[in-house]
């Protein structure tokens, strides 16, 4: 039996992943700000108010019982990381320190806190980092999460390295998926993201997957037995 941690269940990706799940009778421990309203699946849905940036906040709902409490039971834990922010967006000297240490938080420092979390405790451990293709090319006006994709990336690289019995891990570039992220990167200032035409082309030219559709595929991919045969993929591949 599978268990499901994912984080940033509550829009775009992370809502379509979490209904995907729950549909396959997984149930499901939602960590993020805000909560999801749902009824299709009584009994399926756990939910966890924590903001993710805050690095306090995330070691005060690390330390009370509820994750392994949650946990208990399961053949099988998975964690999939998806909450993630694209901000700060613009060159260097344009970004808030504040909100670049934030994003750092949100980005990385929670997803690599959480798997340790679980490897300690789950002998049958599936991580999945949903990293970008901009972990893996440079784009201007992006360093900041450029830097925590490709953060996500050399973890997963790492860990499998490691070869620890029971855990299976993968950063996975999940394609351009029309979401709400989507829209505020077309709505980001040219001066800040020189880019930005490409991303208003996909969206006009209808470029862009439905997260249903992407929710789908992923959750085909974690539960497949060849996970974690690939430390970085890329869904599209």
């Amino acid at each position: 039996m599978f268990k499901a941690i994912l984080t940033g269940h509550t829009q775009g990706l992370g809502a379509a992943v979490a209904e995907e799940l729950m549909l396959r009778a997984i149930a499901v421990l939602g960590v993020a700000r805000g909560r999801l309203e749902q009824t299709r699946y009584p009994g399926l849905l756990s939910q966890a108010s924590v903001d993710l940036s805050d690095s306090v906040a995330l070691a005060r709902w690390l330390a009370e019982p509820g994750l392994g409490e949650f946990c208990a039971g399961a053949d099988a834990v998975l964690l999939i990381n998806n909450a993630g922010v694209v901000q700060p967006v613009g060159a260097l000297s344009d970004q808030d320190p504040l909100a670049v240490a934030r994003a750092i938080t949100l980005n990385v420092a929670a997803p690599l806190a959480l798997a340790a979390a679980l490897a300690a405790k789950n002998p049958a451990l599936r991580i999945l980092h949903i990293s970008s293709g901009a972990g893996r090319n440079a784009y201007p006006g992006w360093s900041v999460y450029c830097a925590t994709k490709a953060a996500l990336d050399h973890h997963a690289r790492a860990v499998a390295l490691d070869a620890q019995a029971g855990v299976r891990i993968c950063s996975l570039a999940p394609g351009v998926i029309d979401t709400g992220m989507q829209t505020q990167i077309r709505n980001t200032p040219a001066t800040s993201f020189p880019m930005r035409e490409r991303f208003i082309a996909l969206h006009r030219d209808g470029q862009l997957e439905a997260p249903e559709a992407v929710a789908r595929k992923l959750v085909d991919y974690l539960l497949a037995d060849s996970f974690g045969n690939k430390p970085v993929d890329d869904l599209r591949s």
